[in-house]
């Protein structure tokens, strides 16, 4: 019998920021996101998700945070203390290699591309919700970086849109341990409707 708890013309995936600056050796966020990520098997286990979600025949949504250029925040009246730390740091420069896609994680064929976000939340000021809305889409799966940042902050925005919110504990990542606990034992349960490890996710999705 198909498990049909994530049906796969219902169901996305949401993977936010797979960028080389955040998930290759050498990228600027890399060494901050480094410890959790190795602990958590990060990297593999986003492999896993995508393939997985891949073969169920769930459609797949790119959620990248917007990509530094010159003249990025300058004459903000208030950006957060991320943006500005990320304009000094020029996090995912454009045309950069670290404003690149992950080479294990571009996005292939009939994958899509959402606009580029400014703050946390992959819905706010992007076109996510049109166009899951636009395929009918119910529930979402979140993965990717960071779990307290951006990966909680589109969960949070997704449930208030009224989307079924699943967390993957082992296929995001954060800069300390302490991140990882508030975003999945003491966050998490206030928004998210499940909260998986990446076995656990796998074994729901369509087999057939």
């Amino acid at each position: 019998m198909v498990d049909d708890r994530y049906a796969r013309d219902r169901t996305a995936l949401l993977f936010v920021d797979p960028y080389n600056d955040f998930l290759s050796d050498g990228g600027k966020l890399w060494p901050l996101v480094e410890g959790v990520a190795k602990e958590v098997g990060l990297l593999d286990n986003l492999r896993t998700v995508t393939a997985a979600i891949r073969k169920a025949g769930i459609q797949i949504f790119i959620v990248p945070h917007h990509r530094w250029e010159p003249g990025d925040y300058e004459g903000w009246d208030h950006p957060t203390p991320h943006q500005v730390a990320s304009g000094k740091m020029q996090s995912f420069a454009k045309g950069s290699w670290g404003g690149e896609w992950h080479r294990d994680f571009a996005p292939q064929e009939g994958d899509v591309i959402i606009k580029e976000h400014w703050g946390q939340s992959g819905f706010a000021n992007t076109d996510l919700d049109f166009r899951l809305k636009q395929q009918g889409i119910v529930k979402v799966i979140v993965i990717g970086l960071l779990a307290n940042t951006c990966i909680e902050s589109t969960g949070r925005f997704a449930m208030e849109l009224g989307y079924h919110v699943t967390l993957v504990t082992d296929a995001t990542a954060a800069f300390t341990k302490e991140m990882m606990h508030a975003a999945h034992e003491l966050n998490g349960p206030t928004f998210a409707h499940a909260i998986l490890t990446t076995a656990e996710l796998v074994a729901a999705l369509p087999h057939e």
